[in-house]
């Protein structure tokens, strides 16, 4: 009998990718290959049924629903009181009545999903309350629950293990809006009542232990497998070249590229003032959504001297140095990527860094920070420098625009280095987690079709 391992889908019903959504969605495949029997909780809008149609349709269905706004805060108001009394996960259908082509890109592998409507949200309201975590019943829980971020949430009679990927409001408490009194003690709970704890980097670990207080017998670095869709990776050169120009007006290895969010924690603003200290005559690609304190990080490129330079929109025009996009589709954004001479991530502190790791695995020079996990992902396959230090970093840009030899170096260099974060290597160490907690899982299986 496959033992049920089910994952939360608290990021990845977000309209927009993030890093713990990548994670989750592989993980999931991950689960698949190892032969788990792959459940998925969700906590969207979508309120229960008891005709399956239309339980599959409002699932697919962004939109809040019928009631009024009154009406749903009243619901949520009443649940949030009745949170100890716990939760209950209605099934999710999913027969192929409702065309989800859509959602493709995003959606994980499964046997079947679960929801808890507004259920995520509620956890959280009814942990500021009550202080604990919202137990969510199941007609038939999973052997193991792997929650994927640290939810106030709980599933009785399963083994609840916690992905913490990082400390950052506890490291950096400036550059987030968490209520750092909440998440302390929502946190510090967590290692303490979970059957086990996961996160994806020895600075991580070493964090949680330390900040946390965790028993470091409970607490298991599996990092992360960095994998990426050969149908975006292997498309020939003049594709990828004619898409970024089409798309962006860019040509093949002749701009600098930033992808993630605009926030503090990423350090865009000394990245823009080192770009611009660099002299570089090449353009600066930013694609990411604008998160909070964004102004702030891109504040010196609206600065009246220099507002000329910078375009917001599609296509670079002949002038603009700097270009904003607040989003590219998957596919764009792997020939973005291939297309860059260099990709630059120098973040003040990550759990992991999987952008940093998939750039490389493209065969495109990094450059990014030598403080948190970053070192131990990349290791001496990408330039690293002090993320504060502006001038270190003005000089590495420099190298990088124009050190042909450097780049080549580091193009062969980044996929040998991503190479160390396989699925295999992924696998096997999942495996001695679930194994630990009581999983029975089958050999190294066939990959889960991805």
């Amino acid at each position: 009998m496959r033992s049920r391992i089910y994952i939360d889908g608290y990021n990845l019903a977000l309209d927009k990718g993030t890093g713990v959504a990548t994670y989750a969605r592989n993980l999931s495949f991950r689960l698949g290959a190892l032969g788990a029997e792959v459940g998925v909780l969700y906590g969207t809008r979508a309120s229960p049924s008891r005709n399956e149609l239309i339980r599959e349709i409002a699932f697919f269905d962004n939109r809040v629903g019928d009631a009024s706004a009154l009406l749903r805060w009243l619901r949520n108001t009443r649940r949030t009181l009745m949170g100890p009394l716990g939760e209950y996960a209605t099934r999710i259908p999913v027969t192929g009545s409702v065309i989800s082509t859509t959602y493709e890109s995003r959606m994980p592998h499964f046997d079947h999903l679960w929801n808890v409507e507004n259920g995520f949200n509620l956890a959280h309201n009814a942990f500021k309350v009550y202080g604990r975590p919202v137990s969510v019943t199941m007609p038939r829980p999973p052997h193991i629950m792997h929650w994927t971020y640290p939810l106030p949430m709980r599933i009785p009679g399963a083994k609840n293990i916690y992905c913490l990927h990082d400390l950052v409001p506890l490291r950096l408490p400036y550059t987030t809006l968490d209520n750092k009194r909440r998440y302390y003690k929502m946190n510090r709970q967590i290692v303490q009542k979970a059957d086990h704890i996961v996160t994806v980097s020895e600075a991580s670990r070493q964090d949680i232990i330390n900040l946390l207080g965790a028993d470091p017998e409970k607490v298991t670095n599996t990092y992360q497998a960095v994998e990426l869709p050969r149908k975006f990776t292997d498309k020939p050169v003049n594709e990828a070249q004619d898409e970024i120009r089409g798309s962006f007006g860019l040509e093949w290895k002749k701009y600098f590229l930033f992808f993630g969010a605009i926030e503090p924690k990423k350090n865009v603003g000394r990245m823009i003032e080192a770009y611009l200290s660099s002299g570089t005559d090449l353009p600066l690609v930013l694609v990411g959504k604008k998160a909070w304190q964004s102004e702030e990080e891109l504040k010196l490129i609206f600065d009246d001297h220099i507002r000329y330079q910078v375009q917001e929109g599609s296509i670079l025009r002949q002038r603009s140095k700097i270009i904003l996009l607040d989003y590219a589709p998957f596919r764009l954004l792997i020939s973005l990527i291939r297309g860059a001479k260099a990709a630059m991530f120098p973040s003040l502190y990550e759990g992991f860094g999987l952008p940093a790791l998939e750039a490389m695995k493209l065969g495109t020079p990094v450059l990014t920070s030598n403080t948190s996990s970053l070192p131990e992902v990349v290791g001496d396959s990408a330039i690293t420098i002090d993320p504060y230090d502006v001038r270190a970093m003005t000089e590495a840009i420099r190298a990088l625009d124009t050190d042909a030899e450097l780049r080549g170096w580091l193009e062969d260099a980044g996929p040998k280095r991503a190479a160390l974060f396989s699925n295999e290597a992924y696998d096997k160490r999942l495996r001695e987690v679930y194994t630990r907690l009581g999983a029975t899982l089958g050999e190294e299986g066939e990959a889960a079709a991805q």
